[in-house]
């Protein structure tokens, strides 16, 4: 047995060096513009079976309000995409287990009853066959694809992970519009009011000679206008409950229930840097897949070379023949064999030659989608910071513009009390206030969009 093994693997290695014109180079070559690629040495990428470590609740916590937490838990515990993509780790993973039952020996077994007529005399038998077979795999080809299937798996975890990243930032999102058009709508309401009794006071002036007809038209198409803001904004927010529902795993039919955060108290106590390291991007999970991706495409490379070797089975069975039974499993009603064989493939047409263009090819594509990746995780990153940093300061600036126009009115306030003025201009002066207050109030929501944007783009690491 031992003269045996010795003469196929000399002669599987001889035939080996005998096909250098397929021979492959080096993974991290093959790219035309010669981008090498490090690897960090992470170990395995595993599921984590607290779903909550994927969103990063502590980072949540800094808007103080349990109404989106409970959101957020509703979304992890009854979001039907987060469901699908656990429920696709599981399929990945047990195609990783059918992949290396590919390493083990195979062995079948059975029992054969049979009946016969044999020259002129009828009689019963029974067989008990066992079989077994056995891939060597000596070049490692079965364990290569076991690992290759293997990154897929991890990249299912990370696919898991964005799409729980994914959905806790649309929750957050999509809440924080919410406790917005509240704001807008509360504030609306009192512009729509104080329009309307402008409109009654010009109708007034404009009966008495003081205010003309066009000015008239206008105050009225200013308070239709208004009217239909409100009713626009009322829609978007029972859209924007709908969505909300459908992300936590609930019916839209029960938006009435929702609960939120009075909008004057929703803040954010957390700190968004205003630089990053561009190392943040390798934290996210869709890099993390980029690189398993590339790594799986150099082990396909593998795999397709040592197609080009020869395959190497051991094989075996015993069979337990008997006509009664009872002595079936006797060493005089038994018969077995023990044997191998090494098999090459001497003309395929082509197949294995194109299966090694094919992969290298694979290989650059995975290789090229890691570059865009990288490119575009430090835009987003950028972008974001950018987005941040701008709408402060736009808030900072909209914030000293409240200022002067909240003294504006003071001032026009006394001059009404004074009689300087009528109640119609006061009005009006009202109404810029609050106009420019509602202003204000959609840029402090914005800035909150702002941060849940950054916290998406550093992969729920911020």
């Amino acid at each position: 047995m031992k003269k045996l093994i010795s003469t196929v693997v000399i002669l599987s290695l001889t035939m080996s060096y005998a096909l250098p014109s397929i021979a492959i180079e080096d993974v991290n070559t093959l790219s035309q513009n010669n981008v090498k690629i490090e690897k960090k040495k992470n170990g395995k990428i595993k599921p984590v079976k607290n779903k909550y470590e994927y969103i990063n609740m502590e980072w949540w916590k800094n808007f103080n309000d349990e109404y989106l937490e409970s959101y957020l838990i509703n979304a992890v515990e009854n979001n039907k995409d987060l469901k699908a993509a656990t429920l696709n780790v599981e399929e990945f993973y047990q195609n990783v287990v059918m992949q290396r039952a590919g390493e083990l020996p195979s062995i079948q077994t059975g029992f054969m009853p049979g009946y016969g007529n044999l020259m002129g005399r009828t009689h019963e038998s029974f067989a008990f066959p066992i079989f077994a077979s056995y891939e060597l795999d000596l070049f490692g080809k079965n364990h290569n694809k076991t690992t290759s299937m293997r990154k897929l798996y991890e990249s299912s975890i990370l696919d898991e992970r964005s799409a729980y990243i994914a959905i806790a930032s649309a929750v957050g999102s999509t809440y924080i519009n919410i406790v917005k058009l509240d704001s807008m709508i509360e504030l609306q309401e009192e512009i729509v009011t104080l329009r309307g009794e402008i409109l009654k006071m010009m109708l007034v002036s404009n009966s008495e000679g003081i205010a003309s007809t066009s000015d008239l038209i206008r105050t009225n198409e200013s308070y239709i206008a208004g009217v239909t803001d409100l009713t626009e904004l009322k829609k978007q927010r029972t859209q924007l409950l709908h969505s909300l529902a459908v992300l936590t795993g609930d019916s839209p039919n029960n938006i009435e229930e929702y609960k939120r955060v009075n909008w004057k108290e929703l803040a954010y106590s957390g700190n968004i840097p205003e630089y990053v390291s561009s190392e943040v991007i390798m934290q996210r999970p869709d890099y993390m897949r980029a690189e398993k991706m590339l790594e799986k495409a150099g082990i396909d490379v593998k795999v397709a070379r040592k197609e080009c070797l020869p395959s190497i089975n051991l094989g075996g069975g015993v069979l337990f023949n008997a006509q009664q039974i009872g002595s079936l499993f006797t060493t005089s009603n038994a018969l077995f064999g023990l044997g191998g064989g090494i098999m090459q493939n001497i003309f395929a047409g082509g197949r294995i030659k194109a299966n090694l263009k094919s992969k290298k090819l694979a290989y650059e594509k995975s290789l090229r989608n890691y570059e865009k990746v990288n490119l575009t995780s430090m835009q987003e990153v950028n972008d974001t910071l950018v987005a941040v940093n701008m709408d402060r300061e736009k808030l900072s600036k909209q914030q000293k513009i409240l200022k002067l126009e909240e003294q504006d009115f003071s001032l026009n306030s006394l001059k009404y009390d004074e009689g300087v003025i009528s109640k119609l201009d006061l009005n009006q002066r009202k109404e810029n206030l609050m106009t420019i207050n509602k202003m204000v109030y959609s840029s402090q929501f914005d800035c909150m969009i702002d941060y849940i944007n950054y916290y998406k783009a550093v992969g729920a690491k911020a």
